[in-house]
């Protein structure tokens, strides 16, 4: 008996309804947020947006053991002829042990923190929107694995620092974190993060991801340097979902240094966008009985992550500082260097 390649199809179809016997042919490793990732593909696009993320990134370890996260990456065809001009944002949920960020029906991910995989579906059109299948499924895992497999408190916020020592850049959107990463990185000082930390309570060691830097064009009043500014100027314009645009640059051509290691945290700064009366004093120690609150309503992710009273109680012992505005970012770098020099800031 002879059967037709359409029946032979079926046949297949049938036996392997979940696509379980999917075996991807790629592997690509990368050492990230201190953890060992194993990405899978048989898409040559998604695995090139895995790169565009990692690739030529710091590897950080933390001094513990990591287990191996694995991330597999699949495209499939767009089954309805929907067409959208701006994806639909990401919708989460939760239950029995997984948690799910789903765009549409051919576009999610799933997660299983407590086996450290993660299976991410693309659709072949949304291929045509690499920022959002980048930053909104991939991040989302990668981020998502690492927190929850290394007991990481994930902040929504930047990192600078130097010497091996850092200071969290907190506060609202639109304080003006994003510029002063850029000029700590400007001005020579170790590049960590610029839009979300990940801490390790019981050391209070950082790390992150310095891949990108977004900031909006009004930053540019403040670079005087050419190549800075043609660097900045030719970057990519992304939309975030608010509808702010914004430049996204490449620190790993930005000639600037990204921190080979995790930071050891010395304390906190919360950048605010009010201007100071007195332009020599920038920094205002916070009285501790108010930070932490203050953190609360600022991280409300992070405040209900197991680590998080850990992290806070660690984090009263160092100390943490509002920021105002100086005249120029440089001021306000300089302000930066003079409390990381001056040893560990909270004591």
């Amino acid at each position: 008996m002879t059967f037709s390649t359409d029946v032979h199809a079926r046949d297949v179809s049938v036996a392997d309804p979940f696509g379980e016997r999917i075996r991807p042919k790629v592997c690509v490793r990368r050492q990230i947020l201190g953890g060992r990732f194993r990405f899978e593909s048989d898409s040559a696009e998604l695995l090139a947006l895995v790169d565009a993320a990692y690739g030529g990134l710091p590897e950080h370890r933390f001094s513990t053991v990591s287990p191996e996260f694995r991330v597999e990456l699949r495209v499939v065809p767009r089954e309805s002829a929907t067409v959208r001009d701006t994806p639909p944002p990401v919708r989460t949920q939760a239950g029995a042990g997984l948690l799910c960020g789903t765009m549409d029906e051919a576009n999610y991910v799933v997660l299983v923190p407590a086996q450290h995989r993660a299976l991410v579906v693309v659709s072949q059109d949304m291929l045509a929107h690499p920022y959002h299948v980048r930053y909104e499924l991939i991040e989302f895992a990668v981020f998502m694995l690492a927190a929850r497999g290394l007991n990481l408190v994930p902040l929504h916020g930047a990192c600078v620092g130097q010497e091996g020592r850092g200071l969290l850049l907190l506060g609202a959107s639109g304080a003006g974190k994003s510029t002063l990463a850029l000029h700590a990185l400007l001005d020579g000082m170790d590049f960590l993060a610029e839009d979300g930390v990940f801490v390790q309570p019981e050391s209070m060691s950082a790390t992150g991801v310095a891949n990108f830097l977004h900031v909006k064009r009004d930053v540019l009043r403040f670079i005087d340097d050419a190549a800075v500014r043609d660097w900045i100027e030719t970057s990519p314009v992304i939309h975030r979902r608010s509808g702010v645009a914004k430049f996204e640059a490449d620190l790993r051509e930005s000639g600037g240094h990204q921190a080979p290691a995790p930071l050891r945290v010395v304390g906190a700064i919360v950048v605010s966008a009010e201007m100071a009366v007195d332009p020599t004093r920038l920094l205002r120690r916070l009285p501790w009985e108010h930070v932490a609150s203050l953190l609360a309503i600022d991280q409300p992710y992070a405040a209900a992550q197991p680590g998080w009273d850990r992290f806070v109680h660690r984090l009263g012992g160092l100390g943490a500082y509002e920021l105002r505005r100086g005249g120029h970012p440089r001021e306000s770098i300089a302000a930066l260097r003079a409390l990381l020099a001056a040893g560990t800031p909270g004591r």
